[in-house]
């Protein structure tokens, strides 16, 4: 005789967790959550037709993986409370179970072994003995996987001149996160990312910043944001300068204050022209025009498995080194990404043998991510302060057409024509009245001398830039041979 199931969610990892609950369970109303492949599509619509609600993992658990459970169980129904968890070891089902598998990840003792032998007890009673019956926020229990409950300061790149730098940074209550690695599952990849979406901010903490024998003090804001503009005592060299940070009222393991170097890049004397680029789009695809696709995209790969557009990383270099070669040409990154993302996307430039610069990313929480908004009015103030700092250089601006970036540098030109020299755009988005929206924002910005060049791929923009006298012409052969490269590993994938 079946016992009744009520409100409580089942996830079955393995053939015999299903076999073993199917029996005993009564099928109307219950709530199963089935890893993909242990059961056929026959036994599927047979406990449909008898009421039971199902939902179909798109990756398989691994029974034993408590942490993944919890996280599978969020994201398939929304499940933060009560809820039976199978843990055993895994059997096959009918049809080949596919997909990453994560491993590594230590079992919590909420989850216990499969269903034991039927009694004439309580369904309830018996699973609480049986089988792991865990309750609490999944996101929380993920974000403890970072362990350490300690304040950690979390600089990121600033940037300055001879006269005076800005840095910004956050602080967080865990500690550092785990490296990944180019053999991470999709799951391994997924908590990364909703540990650094979620991670705990510390609202009002005291940060030191000292700098040429001065200490600065600031404070934390609600985000757990904190930022030091810093007059220097005396001129600045070129290249990267080092803050040292402090948190003066907290204490680590070693009884010391927790500290943080950060650093602030100042451009060479040499540079001739800086380039402030997008990322989302530009340098790496992200499909950010679709937020459910790019989260998916941040879910399946990482700072190793990403690759830049076709040709982009030889293109940058290009445009860095100038057309002597040794200009040593800043490089900006402005991008609608959260600050969360400052770690993978730093690693992503590093391992693509993309040159490195500042990145000025956006303010954000996991409830916005996949809807950003205001999205113009971040990068242009993001631009506006880069131009502040260097009010004699002129610029590159790089995007692309899938959002706002031409309509954003068409207003950079608007307000500072003199700073503009080349706007190269992407062109992502066939849509006719997109181009015909494109021709008349290059109408109105080649009014001004500048010119916006809508190109289809980075070999096009750098015959631009070395007709233009931006890069030397022999650096073609690099842009192209890296767009071959890139296209020998794109096809290999």
């Amino acid at each position: 005789m079946s016992e009744s199931a009520g409100a409580l969610p089942f996830l079955i990892l393995t053939r015999a967790g299903f076999d073993d609950l199917v029996e005993r369970v009564e099928h109307a109303g219950a709530l199963l959550i089935l890893n993909p492949g242990i059961a056929t599509e026959a036994e599927l619509a047979r406990l449909r037709a008898a009421g039971a609600v199902l939902h179909i993992l798109g990756q398989p658990v691994e029974p034993g993986r408590a942490r993944e459970a919890e996280l599978a169980l969020h994201l398939a129904r929304g499940i933060d409370s009560r809820a039976w968890v199978e843990h055993g070891p895994a059997l096959p089902g009918p049809g080949p179970v596919s997909g990453p598998v994560a491993s590594g990840l230590p079992a919590a003792p909420e989850v216990s072994e499969s269903l034991p032998p039927p009694r004439a007890r309580d369904l309830h009673r018996r699973l609480a003995r049986g089988a792991g019956l865990f309750a609490g926020q999944a996101l929380r229990r993920l974000r403890g996987l970072a362990g350490g409950g300690q304040p950690m300061l979390l600089p990121y790149l600033g940037f300055g001149n001879a006269g005076k730098l800005w840095i910004k940074g956050r602080v967080l209550d865990e500690q550092a996160f785990r490296d990944q690695t180019p053999t991470d599952s999709g799951w391994h990849n997924l908590i990364a990312l909703y540990r650094r979406l979620e991670s705990d901010e510390v609202e009002g903490a005291r940060v030191l910043a000292r700098f040429q024998g001065q200490e600065l003090e600031s404070f934390t804001d609600r985000g757990g944001y904190f930022s030091f503009e810093i007059s220097a005592a005396a001129p600045l060299a070129d290249g990267w300068q080092r803050v040292e940070l402090e948190l003066p009222d907290s204490r680590g393991p070693d009884g010391q204050p927790p500290r943080a170097e950060a650093e602030a890049m100042v451009p060479a004397s040499t540079a001739k022209f800086g380039i402030i680029s997008d990322i989302d789009d530009t340098v790496l695809w992200t499909n950010v025009t679709n937020k459910l696709n790019m989260a998916l995209m941040l879910v399946r790969s990482n700072a190793h498995t990403r690759k830049p557009f076709k040709g982009v990383a030889a293109f940058y270099r290009a445009l860095s080194a100038g057309v002597s070669g040794k200009e040593n040409n800043p490089l900006f990154y402005v991008s609608s990404s959260p600050w969360h993302l400052f770690g993978p996307l730093v690693d992503f430039l590093r391992m693509q043998g993309i040159p490195l610069g500042p990145l000025l990313l956006r303010e954000l929480d996991l409830r916005t991510i996949l809807k950003p908004t205001s999205h113009g009015s971040h990068k242009l103030e993001q631009i506006e302060r880069i131009l502040s700092f260097h009010p004699g250089m002129r610029f590159v601006l790089i995007g692309d057409s899938g959002e706002q970036d031409p309509e954003i540098y068409a207003e950079v030109v608007r307000r500072h024509p003199q700073a503009v020299r080349m706007i190269y755009i992407r062109n992502v988005n066939p849509d006719p009245l997109r181009i015909e929206a494109l021709d008349r924002l290059i109408a109105e910005v080649s009014a001004t001398g500048a010119q916006l060049v809508l190109a289809p791929d980075s070999v096009f923009a750098a015959s631009h830039a070395a007709a233009e006298g931006l890069i030397h012409v022999d650096r073609l052969a690099d842009v192209r041979l890296d767009k071959r490269e890139d296209d020998k590993l794109l096809s290999a994938g």
